[in-house]
Formats: structure tokens, C-alpha cells, sequence
């Protein structure tokens, strides 16, 4: 009975959430700007239980999402900016971004495909990442809001953009569902054989943006294995278990736990800065990647892709100079990001998973992030 009563309180609370909690303070006009001559906007989207969500079009990003804990109060808990001006300026890129052609690291920029060898920018020196200086996170993405739910993003990639090859049409398809799910779906189709590996760049707090860190958090990977890398983050082509080390969230634990531990895969990290191998007996079914639990305000999300791999990041670059949402500065190790992907480098690593998209093929992701309360 005392079950029945906790699990009735908290679905009370989460749906009746916006009876009693004040909007995003961030203003729609304060996006509406022209950038490489091309209109950006601000789009809000939101379900029938007062989750809402609002998106820019330049970078494709998550700029705020309104979730509530377990009494019902409402937190923003992406990290980014209250205007189009503060992502323009940023020294941290990827905020809540749309990433692409290539999520995470190429080794040295470089890569071979179809005996063909092709050059990149090293933009994150000695290697390419998140698609070079001007990857899809710096791009005005065409929008169609679709009703009070849902935002479609378009945007077409030349031959050759960033080194690419292959002139690329690319949908991303945001979604606020009424199971408090951010449903995101990326489809593309190339003219030419090319490389491509889409992600989104959230940073989670579910604390709040800005609100302390994230060592207390809970977090599970349904990965026995994950891909160990070199000291620029490179994987090394071994997968090894995570079974007796750090990496080991097979059982839910804090991510502080461990983190600071003698361990040199999270020094060169500075913590945890790694792809995890899912655990999947079908690459094609979106199944559970990752969850991640707020004690304190017993916010819960988990996370479900039908990608191979999944990169848990903890904001170890973050220093605070980065002034956000309502003027809260970014601190070390103030967010988490869990980028569902292939693995980083897989041009360049036979072994792994392939990234080849080819004209005629369909490139289909899945990425949803489930909120709940517990």
C-alpha cells in the first residue's frame, strides 16, 4: 500500500507540474537574428503534462528543457545560453548542438575511404572533432514546427564541406512526447560514399543548469565493454571490459565515486571522457543505453538508442568562465553528456562498427531521453 501511494504521489506530481512553476526565463526575441544570412529562431515545444522544451535552429540545439522533480517544481536542466549572441561567442561550441558530419574525434584529421584519402580540420589538435570549424553544431538549420510537439530541422552539406565527401540531406526530428520523452530521430542520404556519425550534444544537470555539480549523480551503462583511448582520446582499436575498474556502471553508481581514482584512462580523460560498447543482441532495435538518477531532486532520465556505443562526458573541461542561463557560471564537472554514436575514430578502425554511408542507404538514429520521478 505504501507503494501504491509513493508511485501515485509522484505521477500526481510530475503531471500536475505547471500549476505551481514559473516558465524558462529565456525570451524568443533575443534569438531572432540573422547569422551567415540566414534567419534564426527560437521554437517551444510542449506535452500535455507541462514538459517543455525550446529549440534553436542554429546548430539544431536543446537551448532549455523544463523538467520537474519530485514535488513538482520545474528546473531547466541543459546547460547553454539565454540568447543566439551567448552560442555565437561561446568558447564551449556544443551546447545542446545537433553534431556532425562526424560526432567526437577522427584521429590526426585524416581518413580513407574507397582507397581515397581525405583531409579534415584539426580543430581539437592533433585531430578533427564534432565535424571540423564549421561542423553542423555552427549551421542555420531550415525548421518546421509541427504543431505544439514537434520541430523538424533540415539542412543540406556540400560536396566536400569540412573535407567530407558526398553532398549530404540531413532531417533531424525533434519530439516532446506525452511519456516525457525528447524523441530525436536523424535521417540522411548521401550522392556519394561518405563517413557520418550524428549525435546530440546535451549537457545534463538534473540538479538545474548551473546548480552545483554532478558527482552525485547515479548513473547505469548497459555496457560491459567500452573502448579505451590514447592520451589526445583516441580509442586505441581495443574494446576491454569494464568489469573491476572505474568504468564499471554495469551497477548504478555516483560519478564521483570513482572518478578521481589513479586510473590512467581518467587522466587523460580528466575524468570520464569515453565511448561504452551497449550491450545489444540487434544493432537495429532502439533499446536501453544509459540511465541517470537525481537523489536529491529524484529526477530520472533515461536514455535509448538503437547506436552501438554511447560517450559519458562529465563537463571535465568546464571552468566556470562560461556564463550561462540566468547567469550562473559552468563549473568543473557541472554536467554530464551522453552522445548515443558509433565509436570515435571508426574511419580509421576496421574492427569497429562501420560509419560508411553510400548513395542509396537510408543512415537512420535514434536518440531518446525519458524523463521521469522516482
Amino acid at each position: 500500500m505504501k507503494v501504491l501511494t509513493f508511485v501515485l504521489f509522484a505521477v500526481f506530481a510530475f503531471v500536475s507540474c505547471t500549476q505551481k512553476n514559473p516558465k524558462p526565463a529565456i525570451k524568443t526575441a533575443t534569438f531572432h537574428k540573422l547569422v551567415d544570412g540566414k534567419q534564426v529562431d527560437l521554437f517551444t515545444l510542449k506535452n500535455k503534462n507541462g514538459l517543455e522544451m525550446a529549440i534553436t535552429n542554429y546548430g539544431g540545439r536543446i537551448v532549455s528543457l523544463m523538467v520537474p522533480d519530485k514535488s513538482g517544481k520545474m528546473e531547466d536542466v541543459v546547460l547553454g545560453y539565454d540568447s543566439i549572441e551567448g552560442y555565437l561567442n561561446a568558447a564551449e561550441q556544443y551546447f545542446g548542438a545537433s553534431i556532425g558530419r562526424y560526432g567526437n574525434r577522427i584521429a590526426k584529421g585524416t581518413f580513407t575511404l574507397d582507397n581515397v584519402k581525405y583531409n579534415l580540420a584539426v580543430n581539437n589538435t592533433p585531430n578533427s572533432l564534432h565535424g571540423g570549424v564549421k561542423g553542423f553544431s555552427a549551421k542555420v538549420w531550415t525548421a518546421v514546427q509541427k504543431g505544439k510537439n514537434e520541430l523538424e530541422l533540415k539542412l543540406v552539406s556540400p560536396d566536400m564541406e569540412e573535407g567530407y565527401p558526398g553532398e549530404l540531406k540531413v532531417t533531424v526530428n525533434y519530439k516532446l512526447t506525452d511519456a516525457n520523452e525528447v524523441a530525436i530521430t536523424y535521417r540522411a542520404e548521401t550522392n556519394k560514399p561518405t563517413v557520418l556519425n550524428l549525435t546530440n550534444h546535451s549537457y545534463f544537470n538534473l540538479h538545474g543548469a548551473g546548480n552545483g555539480d554532478i558527482l552525485d549523480h547515479e548513473v547505469f551503462l548497459n555496457a560491459d565493454k567500452y573502448t579505451p583511448v590514447d592520451s589526445v582520446l583516441i580509442p586505441t582499436g581495443k574494446i576491454e571490459s569494464v568489469i573491476g575498474t572505474p568504468f564499471d556502471f554495469t551497477t548504478p553508481a555516483t560519478v564521483g565515486s570513482r572518478i578521481n581514482e589513479k586510473n590512467e584512462q581518467l587522466t587523460f580523460g580528466l575524468g570520464y571522457d569515453h565511448n561504452f560498447v551497449l550491450n545489444k543482441t540487434d544493432v537495429k532495435v532502439v533499446s536501453l543505453a544509459a540511465s541517470v538518477y537525481d537523489p536529491q531532486s529524484g529526477r530520472f532520465m533515461e536514455v535509448f538508442t538503437n547506436e552501438p556505443g554511447i560517450q559519458f562526458y562529465c563537463g571535465n573541461f568546464l571552468k566556470g568562465k562560461e556564463i550561462g542561463k540566468q547567469h550562473k557560471p559552468y563549473n568543473f564537472r557541472s554536467a554530464l553528456c551522453l552522445e548515443t554514436q558509433h565509436f570515435p575514430n571508426s574511419p580509421n578502425q576496421p574492427d569497429f562498427p562501420s560509419v560508411v554511408l553510400r548513395p542509396g542507404e537510408v543512415y537512420n538514429s535514434v536518440c531518446t531521453y525519458k524523463f521521469s520521478v522516482k
